[in-house]
């Protein structure tokens, strides 16, 4: 199972709808579920609502600016890799300030899509297409380049 926890909600439409498409085609091959924790000013209290919702049996992933960076081929053969070992792989995503340490110690390990700042919304629909393409290469399956 990919799990994928995230602070905030979704509140543009469009975004909303890419979201769902990808979640759909996901789960042709895996089961899916996103798990939103209510945003905060506060990081601390984020933290907390984090901490309540992320299962330490999990292999747990921050998404970081500063954590290893993969191709498309690559991230598929270490997606695989981590499923040979184990059955449910969790993403965390942070709101507006980020992950906290505590969060980020938590986890067996850390990924960078880029050193650019994305919008939440925006970088939650890159990180299910990228799952969705890791699906695709996982199973030989033609998708574009």
């Amino acid at each position: 199972m990919i799990k994928i926890i995230c602070v905030g909600k979704i509140k543009e439409h469009y975004l909303q709808e890419l979201i769902n498409d990808y979640l759909k085609r996901i789960s042709k091959y895996h089961k899916i579920e996103i798990i939103e924790v209510k945003d905060n000013e506060n990081i601390k209290i984020e933290t907390n609502n984090l901490l309540k919702v992320i299962n330490n049996k999990d292999y747990n992933i921050a998404l970081t600016i500063d954590g290893k960076s993969f191709n498309s081929i690559s991230l598929a053969s270490y997606i695989d890799e981590l499923f040979n070992h184990h059955s449910n792989i969790t993403f965390l995503i942070g709101g507006s300030n980020g992950l906290d340490d505590a969060i980020i110690n938590l986890c067996q390990d850390k990924i960078s899509f880029s050193s650019l700042t994305f919008p939440h919304g925006l970088f939650r629909g890159i990180l299910l297409e990228q799952i969705y393409r890791v699906c695709k290469i996982n199973n030989n399956e033609t998708y574009h380049k």
